[in-house]
């Protein structure tokens, strides 16, 4: 469901899970497990979606059916993928080439830069289907948007192009040639010396993951709200209105 390949000096990371690259247990521990692995590499890394979606966000689908049990271990995936994201300590560039929607929203904002095509919509929408954000999203998403993160997170929306530069949620819109502008990007960060990065950007972040590693509280909290029946026919009745359209 990930697959990695070099390009130059530079490692494109691609998610590639079905038709929209949704977000399930299985792919987050794989996606957690090839960031840490490549942590210890170091190197510039963008990452993308397969296809022509980044990443449509949580499969609701095996929210619903998987239950309590699932619901749990799925907001500990997230918070694993998401810290190991925002805490890679090279340089990481997102190529969003498609709809990057609630978790991949998140995902994306948890890179150092965001690159996106012109048509593609990115938006943290979790407020609009039902469900609270676990504390890493929720502190990925107010570091990537600052004094626009209200905005953005209670709003719910989805934005495109100069819209999502001025939200933060992107650095620059590339009709042609994502990947390569990505990947360009990607290498000339990593020309910058990597201890001097690595210990500027630990800094920068640093109080961002603390308080998502002091979040235990508040996820469990997240979980239950998740879980509840009522949330669940919210959930429900998103995807009705999805099938719909």
């Amino acid at each position: 469901m990930i697959e990695i390949r070099a390009v130059r000096s530079v490692r494109a990371l691609s998610l590639s899970a079905g038709r929209v690259n949704a977000l399930d247990v299985e792919l987050l521990d794989e996606l957690t497990g090839a960031l840490r692995e490549l942590a210890g590499w170091g190197g510039p890394l963008v990452v993308t979606g397969a296809g022509r979606v980044f990443c449509a966000g949580v499969d609701l689908k095996r929210v619903l059916a998987g239950g309590a049990d699932y619901t749990t271990r799925l907001i500990a995936a997230l918070s694993d993928a998401f810290q190991a994201m925002f805490s890679y300590p090279g340089p990481t560039v997102a190529a969003i080439n498609g709809a990057a929607i609630a978790g991949g929203c998140v995902l994306a904002c948890a890179c150092d830069r965001r690159l996106i095509s012109p048509d593609a919509q990115i938006g943290a929408s979790e407020v609009r289907v039902g469900v609270p954000f676990p504390v890493a999203a929720l502190e990925v998403m107010r570091y990537a948007c600052g004094d626009r993160a209200e905005e953005v997170l209670l709003g719910g929306r989805n934005y495109r192009g100069a819209e999502a530069i001025g939200s933060g949620l992107a650095h620059g819109v590339v009709a042609e040639g994502l990947l390569e502008t990505a990947v360009a990007q990607a290498s000339e960060l990593g020309d910058i010396p990597a201890e001097a990065y690595r210990h500027t950007k630990a800094r920068l972040r640093g109080p961002t993951l603390a308080r998502i590693r002091e979040s235990g509280d508040i996820d469990r909290e997240v979980c239950q709200l998740w879980g509840a029946d009522q949330t669940r026919q919210l959930i429900a009745d998103h995807l009705q209105r999805l099938r719909h359209r």
